[in-house]
């Protein structure tokens, strides 16, 4: 399972989105440019030492991304994705794009991510978006649930 953070924006989300890979055994892939620097103390804070547990992969675009992943296996998460999270059958290669915490996915990646792999996490309809970190737990949950929760 692998969860790529495309220029993520606030150094607590991806701190907690470190801790969460580090416990369910997701890679975490960080887009570039970062809005901070992960040695910053708000990181270090957030991510306890759970830093160095953490399969953690740098991308200087989300090209390389692409490059090392399935199409097939690729998601999109959008705030009114065509499809609930909970609908797509996981598999172990699954990729799970987030967008930055302030816009989201650009439509230049949403246009090339299968329509059927545009995700979303249902909320009240009057409300814009949940916390990143937040998001990122619900799905990789929910990806590591269909999978077993191997070890």
């Amino acid at each position: 399972m692998n969860v790529v953070l495309f220029e993520p924006e606030i150094p607590q989300n991806t701190g907690n989105i470190i801790r969460l890979c580090a416990n369910t055994g997701a890679h975490l892939h960080l887009v570039e440019p970062l809005g901070f620097s992960l040695d910053q103390a708000h990181v270090r804070r957030a991510s306890l030492d759970y830093e160095e547990l953490a399969k953690i992969t740098m991308h200087k675009s989300i090209e390389s991304v692409f490059r090392i992943s399935d199409m097939n296996s690729i998601y999109g998460t959008l705030p009114n994705g065509p499809t609930t999270y909970t609908a797509p059958v996981y598999l172990p290669d699954t990729t799970v794009i987030f967008g930055p915490e302030s816009v989201g996915l650009p439509q230049q990646i949403v246009s090339r991510i299968n329509c059927a792999n545009r995700i979303s996490i249902p909320m009240m309809p009057a409300n814009r978006s949940l916390n990143l970190s937040n998001a990122v737990s619900i799905i990789v949950y929910e990806i590591w649930r269909q999978l077993g929760f191997p070890k």
